[in-house]
């Protein structure tokens, strides 16, 4: 999918984000299933970050025009990104979010979305709140729009990367995503990790 770098490679990681990413998952690792939070945004269906590479599972997008807006909204967990169209500059940095604040405009046939002021629970690749993407929505047939995007974070890669992938146009109808039914995974496990505990801390008891 890379088309930049021409290798078709992500760049490297920087030796900063090799330390984060790494403390980062030691901690996934030591403190997994102690609570929800710790489970990540994905298994909880919360939300799937961007931009979305997923293929062969929900992974139809619906776009919709109307005057001054563009909205995308991705089968997966029905998420809907209602985007202006025009000048609008981005939020203030304080304002964060998952899928941040993305503004379009128009170069050409070319729908490009600007999307900054991730959130430090967002997370690409390693990537966190200071991700910047860019995404090019440009329709090259009929039936096929080439989606292209651009991600650059200098506390991530030592440079930015692109990749792009062809949409097919395709004449079905997108159903309700039910991502999970009561959470009964989630309590599985949680219930799963506080018999551990218990053992544990008998085995500990007995040690002594």
């Amino acid at each position: 999918l890379i088309t930049d770098p021409p290798d078709g490679k992500i760049p490297a990681l920087t030796a900063e984000a090799k330390t984060r990413i790494a403390a980062e998952q030691a901690f996934r690792k030591e403190h997994a299933y102690e609570d929800p939070e710790m489970i990540n945004l994905g298994e909880r269906c919360v939300n799937f970050g961007l931009p979305r590479l997923l293929a062969g599972y929900n992974s139809y997008s619906q776009i919709v025009q109307a005057p001054g807006y563009v909205t995308i909204m991705a089968e997966m967990a029905h998420d809907a990104r209602v985007i202006p169209v025009g000048s609008r500059a981005h939020l203030d940095k304080s304002v964060r979010s998952w899928n941040g604040d993305s503004i379009a405009r128009w170069e050409g046939d070319t729908l490009v979305v600007d999307t900054t002021n991730f959130s430090k629970k967002s997370d690409f690749r390693g990537s966190h709140e200071n991700l910047h993407l860019i995404e090019r929505y440009t329709r090259v047939a009929h039936d096929i729009l080439n989606y292209e995007f651009t991600v650059d974070d200098p506390t991530t890669w030592t440079k930015p990367w692109t990749a792009m992938i062809p949409l097919k146009l395709k004449d079905e109808l997108i159903y309700e995503y039910a991502c999970h039914e009561a959470n009964e995974a989630m309590q599985g496990m949680l219930k799963g990790h506080r018999f551990q505990e218990k053992e544990a801390a008998a085995k500990k008891s007995n040690q002594q």
